[in-house]
């Protein structure tokens, strides 16, 4: 039985790509959620200026400091939370 190499490299290349999500122009990508069930959304950079948003980074820093455990931006919130914000800044 003999192992195929080449097909292998390529499927795992396939899903690094599959893995990791372009994000577009203007955004940012940021964690959201609590304890290990955290789950990754892109926000436009607009957001970050905003007052109620820059109270979620506040609390991002006194949690996690500049050492955010996923190597992005995670906000310590439900996601409930972060969906009721969101909708609030894009009126």
């Amino acid at each position: 039985m003999a192992i195929r190499f080449p097909s292998m490299l390529s499927h795992a290349k396939q899903i690094l790509a599959r893995n990791q999500q372009v994000v577009p122009k203007g955004h940012v990508p940021v964690y959201v959620g609590e304890q290990a069930d955290k789950k990754r959304y892109v926000v436009p950079l607009s957001y970050l200026s905003h007052p109620t948003f820059q109270q979620l980074l506040q609390r991002a820093e006194e949690e996690f400091g500049f050492d955010h455990p996923m190597g992005c931006l995670t906000i310590p919130c439900t996601t409930e939370t972060f969906f009721k914000l969101t909708s609030e800044l894009k009126c």
